[in-house]
């Protein structure tokens, strides 16, 4: 019987390694190039040893290591605490439990939050991505409370509290009042606090104290306290975009290792975040494809580039233009019906009209950024900056169309324009509201249901797949805040009126990715 040949492998240990452990000194593995780019250190490089200052604070739990970094951690600490006096360990450890506190308090606070549930089913769901924007919702949230807190204690309160002028005729629903006015913003709610015809001397006329005075103080501090607080709020959001931008955001090892979301709990999110990590490698890639391919470039492909971009731009300009020439004639259609005939003798015919200028910027919004994402795709510009293009584009669209509308509305109207432009106001953020219930219920969801049960039909197969752009979402967001925004001094009670609307809104965009956009979101 042969014997059979055997191979025996020994791992060789020499002296130095035989602890598991990395020593404090260890300047070797401290000063690589990996170790300086990892997004999850939060230690600091000084003279090759790591400060120690800030560690020897945080609780251990909060440290980013591993369980072994964390015991010798805890193994220094202690070395520590014997090396100095009875004081200072124990205002250490009061220091410590003071962070741990604050940690506790913090995270409490943070969990009585409202729709924090909701935030962390759609975070398990679909990715920190997609909770993000519910996030800036339940912000937008907070900032319509508290200007309806402002409301109330310098326009409204005082009101209620003093009166209304004495042949200010009393709020009664009656007469030729009907549900149409609820959407048209005319008759009952014309004459209610909802607008600025409302708000007028009462019992509160004093030479420094009285009505008109705390109206125009209440609106200057909503717009004042808005504004600082978009400032900081775009701060330290610039500065975390900075941060990973300068350091983390061009490193492929960063994408591959670091670029997961443990989070994720539904099956079907985490392979739209394959994909997410894969399309941003390929993007990545294609960024320095780009790069290389244009440096290559003659004069000549330049300067036709130029012109091309040039007619394209022409383009773009053209389909601005001709955007806001249907909303001029969409305005005057609208003011001439609302001064000539009776809405309440052909209601349906009446609300159409009245609604027309809506209609208009809202079909504007919804198809010229889909245009405006072809063009850019003719450009022959890099991924990121096509995508850049389009939003800039759809945001000078979004807000020089409320810009232009306002003007028509104004130069179209010779009395009454307080009222009337809160009117208009109104009536955006109500359109605004149907057009997101609309489009959840009765486009997203049947077409979904369409896509499951008859895949193979024609139907199904004309049904696009559904997907969710995060940028474009809260960009239209921010369109409705700015809304409210214009709209306030003319409706003092918008705010109000758009704290019940995206209330809702959070529930309807919930309800409608449970059983719509389970297909594909777009990060």
């Amino acid at each position: 019987m042969e014997e059979r040949n055997t191979i025996n492998f020994m791992r060789l240990l020499s002296d130095k390694s035989t602890g598991s452990t990395l020593s404090l000194n260890s300047n070797d593995y401290y000063q690589t190039e990996i170790f300086n780019q990892l997004p999850s250190i939060h230690a600091q490089l000084s003279h090759g040893q790591l400060s120690r200052d800030r560690e020897s604070t945080v609780p251990l739990r909060n440290l980013v290591m591993c369980m072994q970094g964390k015991r010798d951690a805890r193994d220094r600490r202690m070395r520590q605490m014997s090396d100095i006096g009875f004081q200072e360990p124990r205002r250490w450890k009061q220091s410590v439990n003071r962070k741990r506190e604050g940690s506790y308090m913090r995270g409490a606070i943070a969990g009585l939050l409202p729709w924090q549930h909701i935030l962390h089913t759609i975070e398990g769901r679909f990715g920190v991505g997609v909770k993000a924007y519910f996030v800036f919702l339940r912000y937008l949230i907070f900032l319509n409370l508290l200007h309806c807190a402002l409301v109330w204690g310098f326009i409204l309160g005082p009101t209620m509290i003093y009166g209304r002028s004495n042949d200010s005729e009393p709020l009664k629903f009656g007469g030729n009042d009907s549900v149409l006015d609820f959407f048209l913003g005319t008759g009952y709610l014309d004459r209610s606090p909802v607008f600025f015809g409302y708000y007028t001397r009462g019992s509160l006329n004093f030479p420094c104290l009285n009505t008109p005075l705390l109206y125009v103080t209440g609106i200057f501090t909503i717009f004042i306290l808005s504004l600082i607080m978009v400032v900081r709020r775009t701060t330290v959001g610039y500065k975390h975009t900075w941060m990973l931008g300068k350091h983390y955001s061009t490193n492929v090892s960063n994408k591959i290792f670091y670029g997961w979301d443990f989070t994720i709990q539904y099956p079907a999110a985490a392979t739209l975040k394959h994909s997410f990590i894969r399309n941003d490698l390929k993007l990545f890639l294609y960024e320095q494809t780009f790069s290389m391919r244009k440096a290559q470039w003659t004069l000549g492909r330049h300067m036709r580039l130029y012109l091309l971009r040039f007619i394209l731009n022409l383009l773009v300009l053209s389909l601005l233009g001709g955007a806001f020439c249907l909303i001029y004639f969409a305005t005057i259609i609208s003011q001439s019906n609302g001064q000539t005939s009776d809405p309440y003798q052909f209601p349906l015919v009446s609300l159409l009209l009245q609604y027309l200028p809506p209609i208009t910027m809202t079909f504007a919004n919804l198809v010229l950024p889909l245009i405006f994402r072809k063009i850019s795709s003719f450009e022959d510009y890099s991924p990121t900056i096509q995508d850049n293009a389009t939003l800039v584009r759809s945001i000078f669209l979004k807000l020089a169309s409320l810009g232009i509308y306002l003007y028509f509305v104004i130069t179209t109207t010779s009395q009454h324009r307080e009222n009337l432009l809160g009117r208009e106001m109104y009536k955006l953020c109500i359109f605004n509201f149907l057009i997101t219930f609309s489009t959840t219920f009765l486009m997203n969801y049947p077409r979904k249901l369409v896509q499951q049960k008859y895949p193979s039909s024609l139907l199904g197969r004309l049904s696009w797949e559904q997907h969710f752009l995060v940028p474009l979402n809260v960009l239209e967001l921010v369109y409705i805040q700015t809304v409210h925004w214009v709209g306030v001094y003319y409706c003092p009670l918008l705010p109000l009126i758009g704290t019940v609307i995206l209330v809702v809104t959070i529930y309807i965009k919930k309800v409608g990715w449970s059983i719509s956009y389970g297909a594909t979101m777009i990060y």
